[in-house]
């Protein structure tokens, strides 16, 4: 027998017929007549081939075949109830998994933040962070390994857009007792010449290149080494062996290592943060949610990062 020739209409008087022992009191809490009631249970009948009620002037009782059919019924409703509610939590963003992609500062010190209060409103969202190198996260977003990215600023191309969230200042951060910690007044770049600098990725590497490079050949800053994680750079920093040139709001990881901040001006230099989405591919309702709330967290959150650097 085709399961389409079911209809949720009648298993729902079914069951509200079960409970009520009473066509008409089923019929109040569906909003039906009472014959209304009577059809569908009727077609119900019909359809599987045996009385599912025994009726009598008095009572509605279920048919000793109606107790036979109660069971799965009951549980066909449950389910479809069930799929129904799952659909609106996903209809309002409040259910579904969401892949976001960030290089390891932000993945590893400031999205957990935003996750675990964006988990207060939706509970039943689970965000997925994923390790993500600078260069290759537009990449993944365009491949749809992620869902969204939040990271320095980088050329799209067609496939994703940027929504620039936030900038922050190039500063450098050094150890307490490193000469420059001593300086009241911002660093400018002909200071640095000479000073051994440690830098995180060829991402990093290229923008400090890029701030000096309209300073006279024998003041520009070259680093002395290139690690791949910045926290690599803030330990070696930390032990006095170097300084590192990074953005401000590395603050989250090198405070905490007793890194002392200090600006470099003369040009200073920005890196402006960027939420990254696909541009040809729509969101889940549950990723959309995540980046409306994304957006204006992380904005919120550098603008108290920025005064504590300051």
């Amino acid at each position: 027998m085709p399961l389409t020739r079911f209809t949720l209409r009648q298993i729902e008087a079914f069951i509200a017929v079960t409970e009520a022992h009473s066509f008409t009191v089923a019929a109040s809490r569906l909003g039906l007549t009472a014959q209304a009631v009577s059809q569908l249970v009727a077609e119900l009948e019909t359809i599987v081939g045996f009385r599912l009620f025994d009726r009598t002037t008095r009572k509605v009782a279920l048919s000793s075949a109606g107790r036979d059919f109660l069971g799965p019924a009951a549980t066909l409703l449950r389910h479809v109830r069930a799929a129904d509610s799952a659909a609106d939590d996903v209809r309002n963003r409040a259910s579904g998994v969401v892949r976001v992609g960030a290089p390891l500062v932000l993945a590893s010190a400031v999205l957990p933040m935003a996750m675990r209060g964006y988990q207060k409103s939706k509970p039943k969202v689970v965000v997925r962070l994923r390790d993500v190198p600078v260069d290759h996260l537009v990449d993944r977003v365009a491949d749809g390994d992620v869902d969204l990215a939040i990271g320095p600023d980088r050329h799209t191309g067609d496939a994703v857009t940027a929504l620039p969230l936030f900038d922050s200042a190039w500063v450098l951060w050094c150890a307490p007792g490193h000469p420059l910690a001593r300086r009241r007044r911002a660093l400018r770049w002909a200071e640095l010449a000479g000073v051994p600098i440690v830098s995180a990725g060829r991402d990093h590497e290229f923008n400090v290149a890029q701030m000096h490079q309209d300073l006279p050949a024998g003041t520009r800053v070259t680093p002395v080494d290139v690690v791949d994680n910045i926290s690599t750079a803030i330990g070696i920093a930390a032990q006095g062996l170097a300084v590192t040139l990074a953005p401000a709001y590395v603050g989250v990881l090198a405070r905490p290592a007793g890194l002392i901040m200090k600006r470099v001006v003369d040009p200073e230099s920005m890196r402006k943060v960027c939420l990254y989405m696909p541009a040809v591919r729509a969101l889940s309702p549950a990723a959309e949610g995540f980046a409306a709330f994304l957006g204006p967290w992380i904005t919120r959150w550098s603008a108290t990062a920025a005064q504590v650097t300051r």
